[in-house]
């Protein structure tokens, strides 16, 4: 076990026992709609909340989303949680400094696993005194599980990128089948029993943000329930690695502009549709597109977003503007099973073909970045801890 435990003065000094809960889960399983939830939730009850989101790079669509919503929202980009623990407690000192909230919810990456040992165990032992911590939460989308437990056909991932998957649904507190309004319940009583006959006695639960549905039973675990202590799952980090560097990541942001206004959100959905018609073309399996328009004139802070969370969807939009816009920022977020340089081509040669489908429109590359990501390395990793 590392310790490399920070020094008492720099510890972060939340409202005493503030309450911390991870919601993590592969990506495209709808963590950010499920913390936006939980969030508006708590705030209309009249509970301060602070959002942590993480990323390998920089330029997070889900910060976009969820400040856009109003929340106290602070970004650790470079790494996964469980390598960033440091930034971890220094955000949550921020959001203290600011807002203190009673109760931080982190969304960590979506390629991540071994959060328990590396982040919640960690932050027990450390932090105890300031935090109480909730049963984490692992997200699923029906129809990616559904292939990944070879319940069905269709697009995949290789096996060292479903080791990571299938270890996320091994350390989970709770496994909570999300999106489950896509499968009727014939499937859905199907998938659990394929995750129980996996993985013996785990708690699942059935949820849908987009109905509300089973909502109320989740959050109230969450913001009632303690984490149990134990011993943390074992985790071949090698497997892990190579899991982790078979996905590409990309994160870009560009400058739009026009003489005349066009509209954003068709826009988006068919930057989002060439997108993924390009990767097909490369047998690239698409973990996750998620992209966001932001108007120059933003003053209410309303954004336009579009995603995409498999090859064989069709890209949906979850955030709209009202009217046409003349300018704003994009930002690009997009994984997916493939070299970084194919989704850096595809995402290029996308946005230069759709933007010449609306009039005058100027679409100019402010940052662009892809790359695998890195071998993890824990700062901490706390195999055993007692109830």
């Amino acid at each position: 076990m590392k310790t490399n435990e920070p020094p008492s003065a720099t510890r972060p000094r939340p409202t005493p026992q503030a309450r911390y809960i991870m919601i993590g889960g592969f990506l495209g399983a709808g963590k950010t709609t499920a913390v936006g939830a939980l969030a508006k939730r708590l705030t209309g009850a009249g509970q301060r909340v602070g959002l942590i989101t993480n990323d390998q790079g920089r330029n997070l669509v889900d910060t976009a989303m969820l400040r856009a919503q109003g929340f106290a929202t602070e970004e650790i980009p470079g790494g996964c949680f469980c390598c960033r623990f440091n930034s971890l407690v220094e955000a949550s000192q921020r959001l203290t400094a600011s807002t203190r909230p009673e109760v931080f919810i982190a969304e960590p990456v979506g390629s991540c696993t071994d959060l328990i040992a590396t982040v919640t165990y960690p932050l027990r032992r450390l932090y105890g005194d300031n935090f109480t911590v909730a049963p984490v939460s692992v997200l699923v989308d029906p129809v990616r599980a559904e292939r990944i437990l070879r319940l069905t056909a269709g697009g995949t991932f290789s096996d060292k990128v479903r080791y990571i998957y299938l270890k996320q649904i091994e350390e989970a507190d709770l496994v909570v089948i999300s999106k489950s309004d896509l499968i009727n319940d014939t499937r859905l009583e199907a998938l659990q029993q394929a995750i129980r006959a996996q993985f013996p006695k785990k708690e699942i639960l059935t949820v849908s943000a987009r109905t509300g549905s089973n909502l109320d039973e989740w959050f109230a675990r969450l913001t009632s329930d303690e984490q149990a202590g134990g011993k943390a799952m074992e985790v071949d980090y090698q497997i892990y690695a190579d899991g982790e560097a078979l996905l590409g990541w990309l994160n870009g942001t560009v400058r739009l502009s026009a003489k005349k206004a066009f509209d954003a959100e068709a826009f988006l959905k068919q930057l989002a549709g060439a997108i993924q018609k390009r990767l097909q073309r490369h047998d690239a399996e698409v973990a996750h597109l998620k992209m966001t328009v932001s108007p120059d004139d933003n003053v209410a802070g309303e954004i336009a977003a579009v995603s995409l969370v498999r090859n064989d969807f069709v890209p949906e939009l979850s955030f709209h503007l009202e009217q046409p816009i003349k300018g704003g920022q994009l930002i690009v977020n997009l994984r997916a099973e493939a070299a970084p340089d194919v989704l850096g081509t595809a995402v290029g040669e996308s946005l230069a073909t759709v933007a010449k489908q609306f009039p005058d429109l100027s679409a100019t590359v402010d940052h662009l970045e892809h790359f695998r990501p890195g071998k993890p390395t824990p700062t901490h990793r706390v195999e055993h801890l007692a109830a």
